[in-house]
């Protein structure tokens, strides 16, 4: 036999694989769009967004009324009815099937995964999820309230089975539209008071305090504090405790030694090199994150300055380039694995239909010495947790 005429035997004997392999792409193809199109498409040409635009509520909502399960407000229950009636919506018996169906992933939202606290807390959180068959959709919001809400919307929207969310503001974070869809929420490291839900975070307070007081004892007074943002809780929180401690020495905070921006380190490098670069400028600094300190200390090495001769340093999260870089400062690590362990905990009893009102777990931090020589006071105390 030739080898052309061998080619073409191998060709009619392959054949029929291709076609299998090439309608079982098509048969997926289809049922993947079908997946995706159905909570959308009607008889006609109009959606369920059609609809909540002209009620001027959530998709959430609208699915909650079509559905007649959950709490909706008799006034919104009618607006949409209304809406419904108005427009000739019919909702496809498809799209109520799979609306039907609760997804096995858990939404995540942290502010930036390259920051090492919120990787850590990621995978705390994964290890936990997986263990229990679910899945995670890590989603970062770059404390962008407006990108945030996007992510939230969209999590509601594909009816994931719970989220978990270190909030972008305290005061105008929302979690209505996945609360609305019945999709339990749980915050961790920050409150949201719009719509309260269960939270695990750091006693932000205490920490800080016991922080400013280390500083206060080594001698210092002009101590400057490198915080968060005051909408965020660990920002205000932090700020709080820091402020409790100077007052109770009988140190007044000077406003102008307190500078507040996003925890990410050219706000350390910028904010620190400011400071430190003044004639009468401040002897010691406090960080509000693991990021911040960073830049803070990019920020003495550029000038020239040795910790803790010229100036001391004190901050939050433990990360492991600090053991690289030897600094001679104090730290105030979280417990990440209990922090995620928590958070999952808290959520997958909300899941198993716990109705009891929003809990709230404070957990104390690890006071850890990178100078071996120096005493911790902690609210009077020498020890460990905070």
């Amino acid at each position: 036999m030739s080898a052309q005429m061998q080619r073409a035997s191998h060709r009619r004997c392959l054949q029929p694989s291709y076609n299998r392999v090439d309608k079982l792409v098509r048969t997926i193809t289809l049922a993947y769009t079908a997946f995706n199109s159905a909570p959308e498409m009607t008889e006609g040409s109009l959606t369920i967004r059609d609809v909540a635009q002209r009620a001027g509520v959530s998709v959430a909502t609208v699915s909650r009324v079509l559905s007649g399960k959950g709490q909706v407000h008799p006034n919104t229950r009618e607006r949409v009815q209304a809406a419904v009636r108005e427009m000739g919506y019919r909702p496809s018996r498809i799209a109520r099937g799979f609306r039907a169906q609760r997804s096995s992933f858990i939404g995540l939202l942290i502010s930036d995964v390259e920051n090492p606290f919120h990787t850590s807390l990621a995978r705390a959180i994964e290890d936990l999820a997986y263990a229990h068959d679910y899945r995670l959709l890590l989603c970062n919001t770059d404390e962008d309230l407006e990108r945030e809400q996007a992510y939230l919307h969209f999590l509601a929207d594909e009816r994931v089975s719970g989220v978990i969310c270190a909030p972008a503001s305290e005061s105008r974070t929302s979690f209505r539209a996945l609360l609305d869809a019945g999709i339990p929420v749980v915050t961790v490291d920050r409150v949201a008071t719009q719509t309260p839900v269960d939270n695990v975070r750091l006693d932000n307070i205490t920490a800080a305090r016991a922080l400013t007081q280390h500083l206060l004892a080594r001698g210092h007074r002009r101590i400057a504090l490198l915080g968060l943002p005051a909408d965020i809780t660990s920002g205000r929180e932090r700020l709080e405790g820091f402020e409790q401690a100077m007052r109770a020495a009988g140190v007044p905070v000077e406003r102008a030694l307190v500078r507040l921006g996003k925890g990410v380190e050219p706000f350390g490098l910028h904010a620190a090199r400011e400071l430190l670069s003044q004639p009468d400028c401040p002897t010691a600094l406090l960080t509000a994150n693991n990021m911040i300190t960073l830049g803070a200390m990019k920020a003495i090495r550029q000038l020239g300055l040795s910790m803790p001769d010229d100036v001391d340093l004190a901050g939050f999260d433990e990360t492991p380039w600090l053991s690289l870089l030897n600094p001679t400062m104090l730290i105030a690590a979280q417990p990440i694995r209990e922090m995620g362990r928590i958070a999952v905990e808290m959520l997958l009893s909300r899941l198993r239909g716990d109705r009891q009102p929003p809990r709230t777990v404070l957990l104390p931090a690890q006071i850890v010495s990178h100078a071996p020589d120096w005493a911790i006071p902690l609210d009077g105390t020498q020890g460990g947790d905070v």
